[in-house]
């Protein structure tokens, strides 16, 4: 089993915010929690996306709910919710996440990286 990183107190923090959850218009996520678990996880390892672990869920299917939340500038508000928490260190590059430990990716600006403590 991956490690999760999310704490309750961080789940909490963020759980109203997403969007997906229970009494949203539309579709809604099996499990935003989840979801943020396998997000973290690509961050922390910086592995590929394929090679997310069967138990977050299929690959593609987070990989493009990702990109939908980037899009819908989902990740700055998530990041600044989790930020009080301070559970882990994260790093956004134009909608890229990566751990605050890694090789930080270039932005396509050129822009300085935002952290946050999620």
């Amino acid at each position: 089993m991956a490690e999760r990183v999310l704490s309750d107190e961080a789940w909490e923090a963020v759980a109203n915010i997403l969007p997906g959850k229970e009494g949203d218009p539309g579709c809604h996520g099996r499990n935003n929690r989840l979801f943020l678990e396998a997000v973290f996880w690509v961050a922390r390892t910086g592995a590929p996306w394929r090679d997310l672990p069967p138990e977050f869920g299929k690959w593609y299917t987070t990989y493009t709910r990702y990109h939908r939340w980037a899009k819908k500038r989902v990740w700055p508000r998530v990041f600044e919710a989790l930020q009080r928490t301070g559970a882990v260190e994260l790093l956004l590059y134009a909608d890229r996440l990566r751990w605050a430990e890694q090789a930080p990716v270039v932005a396509a600006e050129n822009a300085p990286p935002q952290q946050f403590a999620a």
